[in-house]
Formats: C-alpha cells, sequence, structure tokens
C-alpha cells in the first residue's frame, strides 16, 4: 500500500509536505483537492514500482490501480517523458504525487526540507520552442554547459585510471576505482585552494581536456595572470626608458618590483593556511633584508617614505567609507565607549612600560603607544566574516561591532600619533605646541566636512563618470591632506581629515541612493590596496635586520605588548556592562582586538625617517626601538589574533542556525556598521524559528473545507 498527503491551494497548485514513508513502506495518505481526475489513471508500463525490497526495479511484476473520488476534471500539462517517483529510481524523496511536481519556483511547506531546484523532476521545455543542438563552438563551451564540461574531462581522467588498473590487474576492476580522481587528496586539496568564482566564465574548447579544473587553474586565473604579467613588462620598459639604471635589474626600483611580486607570492601561500596576506608579505620582506636581495636605503629611502603616505591614505579612506552615518548615530555610545577607552588603556600601559624597561623618554614611549594601540582591520575582518558565515554572533552583531571600532582605532592612533611627532620634531614655541591638540582636531574636522560636502556636489550624481571622477576626487583629496598637514606643521589634521572627508562624503552618498556594502567607490579603493598592501608590508619587512637586533629589546618589548594586549581584554569586558552582551562575549570582543598589522606597518619607520643628520646617537636608537617593536607586534599579533578568533569564536560566541543573509559582505568580506543589534539575553535564542509563511497558512485555511482523496496502489 502506498500514499500520500496532499492539499491544494487556491489557485490549483499543489502544496508539497514531506512523506515520512521511505521506500516501499506501507502508509496511507490522505488528501483535500479542488481538482480530481474523474476515472482512474493507469500508470505507465515503464515507470518503476518499489518491489519488496525498497528498490525501483519491479516495475514488471506489479499492478497498479489508482481509485480516485470524483471530482472535476484536472488539467495537466504535456510532458515528454513519463514521471518519475522517486529520486534514483525509488520513492521516499519527499514528494506527494511526483507526477505533477513540474513547477520548480512553486512555494513548498514549511517544514519540508528539499527544494525543486535540487530535486525531482524539472519542467520541460515547449515543444514549440527550437531546441535543436547549435553549431556555435563558442557556444557549445560556453558557461551554459561549463559544469558539464569540467565533469566530462574528470571522467576522462577517471576512464584512463580504470584502465590502466585494469591491465595491470588482468582486465579485473579495483574497488572504487569509478571516482578515482574525486577520492585522491590532491583533487580535495586542489579544491580547497580554490575560491567561489562571482561569476561563470568562459573557456576554449581543449582548456579542460589540457587543465582539467581543479587539478589545474582555470582559464580565468590564467588570462589574469598573464594580463598582469604584460603590464607589469610594460610598466617596467616604460620606466627603464626614463629612469634609466635604477629600474634595470641590480637597481634599487627594480629591486623594489621584485620584492613587491614576491610579497604578493609569499602572501598567497601564508593565505592556504587561512592566516592573513599580510605574515607572508612581511617574512618575505624580512628574507629579502636578510639575505642581500633589498636595498631601501640611501636616496631610495624617501621614496619609501612616499609610498608610506599613500598607503596610510588608502587605509584611513576604506576606514570612513566602512562606516554608515545614520546607523553610527543610533549606536555610536557603544563604539566610542569600547573603541576609545581600552584604547587608551593599552596606549598608557605600554607608554609607561617601555618607559621604565627600555629607557625610552616619556614622550617617545607615548609616540610608541600611540601606534601600537591600534587594530588591524586587515587581520579581524577574514577572521570574522568566517565566523559570521557559520552564524556566531550574529543574533548580536557582534562581528560588525569589532569591525566597526577598529576603524575608530586606527583613526584614533594615526591623529595622536601625528601630533605627538609634531610636537617632538618641531623646533617652534611652546604656545605652537600647546595648539596643536585643538588646531589639529578642529581643523581635520572642519576639511573633512568640506571636501566630503564637495564631493556629493562634484561630480553631479548622474555623469557617466561619477564613480572615477568621485574616486579619484577622495584620493587627491586625501593626499592634499596628508602632504598639506605636515607642510603646514599641524600633521596630526591630515589624518583626521582623510577619514571625515571620506565619512562625509559616504554620508551624503547614501542619500542619493548609493548602499555602504556595494559602494564602487570602497570596490576602487579595494583595488588601490591590493597594489600597496605587498609593498607595505615587504617595505616594513625589509627594514628589520636580524644581525643587528638586541635581545634585550626584543624580549622586553614581546613583554611590553602583551601585557598591554592583555589589559586592554579585561578592560573591554569590565566597560561592556549596558551592553546586554554575556561574559563570553565580552571577552571574545577584547581577545578579537589584539591583532596588529597596517597602522604599525605604516607608521613604525616614520619617527627613523623623520630624524635629520644632526640627530643625536639617542635619537636614532630610540628611533630604531619604535620600529623594532612596531614590527615584531605585526609578527607576533597577526597571526596569534587569527588564530584566537577562529578558535574562541565557536567557544564563546551563541551560534545562530537560521541561515544567513551574506549579500551585504560580497564586496570586500567587512561587515556594515548597520546591522550592529545589541538586544536583550532574554530574547536571543540558539536556533530561531522560522516564521510561519502568511502564503502558505492562509492557503491551508481556505483548503481545510476540501474533501478528501484516497491513492490505493496495490501491489
Amino acid at each position: 500500500m502506498f500514499s500520500s498527503h496532499k492539499k491544494m491551494t487556491a489557485t490549483g497548485e499543489p502544496e508539497a509536505r514531506e512523506d515520512p514513508s521511505v521506500g516501499g513502506a506501507p502508509a496511507t495518505i490522505t488528501t483535500p483537492t479542488t481538482i480530481i481526475a474523474p476515472t482512474p489513471i493507469p500508470v505507465p508500463s515503464d515507470v518503476p514500482m518499489p518491489n519488496s525490497n525498497g528498490s525501483g526495479n519491479g516495475a514488471g511484476n506489479h499492478r497498479s490501480t489508482i481509485v480516485i473520488e470524483s471530482q472535476p476534471k484536472r488539467r495537466v500539462s504535456i510532458i515528454s517523458d513519463p514521471p518519475m517517483i522517486g529520486g534514483n529510481g525509488g520513492l521516499g524523496t519527499g514528494y506527494d504525487n511526483p507526477a505533477y511536481e513540474q513547477n520548480p519556483r512553486r512555494k513548498i511547506s514549511q517544514t519540508s526540507t528539499h527544494s525543486h531546484t535540487d530535486i525531482g523532476p524539472a519542467r520541460r521545455k515547449s515543444i514549440l520552442k527550437d531546441t535543436a543542438p547549435h553549431d556555435n563552438e563558442s557556444d557549445r563551451v560556453s558557461t551554459h554547459s561549463y559544469e558539464n564540461y569540467r565533469q566530462n574531462a574528470l571522467d576522462v581522467l577517471n576512464a584512463k585510471y580504470n584502465g590502466h588498473q585494469m591491465g595491470q590487474n588482468g582486465g579485473g576492476s579495483s574497488n572504487g576505482g569509478a571516482n578515482y580522481v574525486e577520492e585522491s587528496w590532491m583533487y580535495n586539496f586542489c579544491l580547497k585552494c580554490r575560491g567561489e568564482e562571482p561569476s561563470a566564465s568562459w573557456e576554449p574548447p581543449f582548456w579542460q581536456k589540457i587543465f582539467p579544473y581543479p587539478l589545474c587553474p582555470t582559464f580565468r586565473t590564467v588570462s589574469r595572470l598573464i594580463s598582469i604579467i604584460l603590464i607589469g613588462v610594460l610598466i617596467w620598459v616604460t620606466a627603464f626608458v626614463i629612469i634609466g639604471d635604477s629600474a634595470a635589474p641590480g637597481g634599487q626600483l627594480f629591486g623594489l618590483v621584485v620584492l613587491t611580486v614576491a610579497a604578493n607570492f609569499g602572501g598567497y601561500l601564508i593565505s592556504l593556511t587561512t592566516l592573513p596576506r599580510l605574515i607572508g608579505m612581511l617574512l618575505v620582506g624580512i628574507l629579502f633584508q636578510n639575505v642581500g636581495w633589498a636595498d631601501i636605503d640611501g636616496d631610495f629611502s624617501k621614496v619609501t617614505a612616499h609610498l608610506r603616505k599613500f598607503a596610510l591614505t588608502i587605509i584611513l579612506t576604506r576606514a570612513g567609507l566602512e562606516m554608515e552615518p545614520e546607523a553610527f548615530k543610533k549606536v555610536y555610545k557603544t563604539i566610542l565607549k569600547l573603541g576609545i577607552i581600552p584604547w587608551c588603556v593599552e596606549a598608557v600601559v605600554m607608554a609607561v612600560m617601555s618607559h621604565f624597561l627600555l629607557d625610552l623618554p616619556w614622550i617617545w614611549s607615548f609616540l610608541l603607544g600611540s601606534i601600537i594601540a591600534a587594530v588591524s582591520p586587515a587581520v579581524v575582518v577574514p577572521c570574522l566574516f568566517r565566523l559570521r558565515t557559520k552564524g556566531y554572533g550574529v543574533a548580536k552583531g557582534i562581528p560588525t561591532l569589532v569591525v566597526a571600532v577598529a576603524g575608530v582605532d586606527d583613526a584614533l592612533s594615526v591623529a595622536i600619533f601625528g601630533i605627538i611627532s609634531t610636537v617632538m620634531f618641531s623646533d617652534k614655541g611652546l604656545a605652537y605646541q600647546i595648539a596643536q591638540a585643538p588646531v589639529c582636531i578642529l581643523g581635520g574636522l572642519g576639511f573633512g566636512v568640506v571636501w566630503g560636502s564637495l564631493a556629493r556636489i562634484f561630480p553631479e550624481k548622474g555623469d557617466a563618470y561619477v564613480v572615477p571622477l568621485r574616486t579619484l576626487l577622495l584620493f587627491t583629496g586625501g593626499l592634499m591632506a596628508i602632504y598639506g598637514s605636515e607642510e603646514l606643521g599641524f600633521e596630526g589634521a591630515g589624518p583626521l581629515a582623510v577619514v571625515f572627508s571620506a565619512f562625509v562624503s559616504n554620508l551624503f552618498w547614501c542619500k542619493d541612493g548609493w548602499d555602504v556594502e556595494d559602494n564602487p567607490v570602497s570596490t576602487a579603493f579595494e583595488i588601490f590596496w591590493m597594489i600597496f598592501e605587498p609593498i607595505l608590508f615587504g617595505l616594513t619587512g625589509a627594514t628589520i635586520k636580524i644581525r643587528e637586533l638586541d635581545s634585550h629589546t626584543v624580549s622586553i618589548g614581546a613583554a611590553c605588548i602583551f601585557t598591554g594586549a592583555i589589559l586592554r581584554i579585561f578592560t573591554t569586558a569590565g566597560i561592556a556592562f549596558g551592553d546586554r552582551l554575556n561574559t563570553k562575549e565580552k571577552f571574545f570582543v577584547g581577545l578579537s582586538w589584539m591583532a596588529k598589522a597596517t597602522v604599525q606597518a605604516a607608521l613604525g619607520p616614520v619617527a627613523l625617517k623623520h630624524l635629520g643628520d644632526d640627530a643625536t646617537e639617542d635619537e636614532r636608537n630610540w628611533a630604531n626601538i619604535v620600529q623594532t617593536i612596531c614590527v615584531f607586534s605585526i609578527v607576533l599579533t597577526a597571526p596569534l589574533g587569527a588564530i584566537m578568533i577562529s578558535v574562541t569564536g565557536t567557544k564563546l560566541l551563541t551560534k545562530t542556525k537560521q541561515p544567513q543573509d551574506l549579500s551585504g559582505w560580497r564586496r570586500s568580506h567587512r561587515p556594515s556598521i548597520r546591522d550592529i543589534s545589541i538586544i536583550d539575553e532574554e530574547e536571543e535564542r540558539e536556533d530561531p524559528e522560522i516564521p510561519e509563511d502568511k502564503e502558505t497558512h492562509d492557503n491551508t485555511l481556505n483548503n481545510a473545507h476540501i474533501p478528501s482523496i484516497s491513492y490505493t496502489y496495490n501491489t
């Protein structure tokens, strides 16, 4: 006996519900409906029916009749093949009447876990539509047959392996040989190294035959690499013609290009371990310096100083573009409290310890503390994205909160560093030094508001070239703020101006219809960062000469770094009262802010560059200590912070099993500040129930009065 439940919607569409019966297990299901065939429907002889063991191979040995109550005649569509009952030739797919499950877009029941797009028969194309194969070779290997084409290439490899095995075994086949390639460790390893492409790609007809996926790179990957190589070669040839020996092999500019390319490759290798790419870039820079392959001293140090300022401008602009003003006003107290107070604690602890343990003057100690206290979004964001995709901490918006505070930390660190460095290296009077803080703060905020407002008016929002013009306007304005404030003697105003100009312009662009999570100007700055990231971290690593390191400085510096990070964690957990985070979540938030990278790489060597020829030996020693500790803070905390976030996130955060909509992360995998929501403990559920769909509920009530129908199969 076999039967199934079925309800009909008001429009005559069947509503599917999962059938608890499987295989050939007997079940009797009563289904109310409004459209029923009035006569028995013969089951075609070629439709597989379940036999005694539940398989679908006994179609020829059974009689099937269908007893149907008298109801109005049902209209069905013409399909070219008889309906399949069940999946893989058997029953138990969860469909009530597989013959009529033709619409892949129709609504299914709330309790069903299957999808019509995954299993079950699909609707056939109309017989009036021309379905003849095309002769165009490019269409044959286009994206429509891409996955099948890949599978065919793997089938060829499997067939070759099976044939080789049969030859060795005298014609016998080995167990599991049919999917040897898919089951091999090489296939699994290569599959993990492949990222999801945003769209299907075109490939030449021969590509999968020679380079099967995923054992070999895709055509898109190879073509992108070839394009980058060609662009680099052409730029190098042009630079060689213009500059001369410096761009030739052995020159300093040529060495910088080689260092950048090698750092990018080192970052890729490290990324395979899920650690941040910048770790590999930094290690490549240290390697190049200590084997004698990097030469960035002398007059070329002026070039590297300008490159650091370009990278700093990009970092601060991206930080400003990631903050949504409307949402910032709702939770600004939480962000400012968790961003400023723990930063001050870590900076002060670092300053005090370095003063007493490393014999740094107070002004140099606070300069070092302002750099070390910054948090690196480059480390935090990828780790939090992986947790967010799994549902950890999403109910309270913890990933977004952590990233938003990291952006505030960056702006605060750079601004305080600029004020302190201006006081240190200026030869003007006391009144000028006292005026540094208020002038830098007010001047930076004022310039940011003015320049951000201009970015709304110029260019006009409907201009066809609005994206590149806005990108260049914001970038050149940031460079002018950085260089102009330094020229005027108020270096701390420049970083604040960059952040607030991006923030204010983003405010107006959002009002004009742009989305914070899909801002094309932010995408452009991500491309800039892809170019400057290996340059910045490669150069930072190249400043470390292992032979000249003092073991005492390294050990004491590491102790200062970890002491400040630990005290910051406890401070964060202590001041997070009123934010409705439980104890575990408070400690996780503190742990996630221990990673250092971008600001330390950009500002660590700056103090040494500021020293002139008349600097004393002690000043150079202090500047070297600051630079060394900044680099080692990246080496020590960046990988440790990434590991701690990944490991403790699954232990300290509550997991929400409800699927997460991550469309807003598609651009940079960075969460938006707008989804911060610190809710009550009582409102949080580990597995929130999916709310009942209104359409399904209404259809159920409307069909409650319909008489039932019984399907009976006699075997």
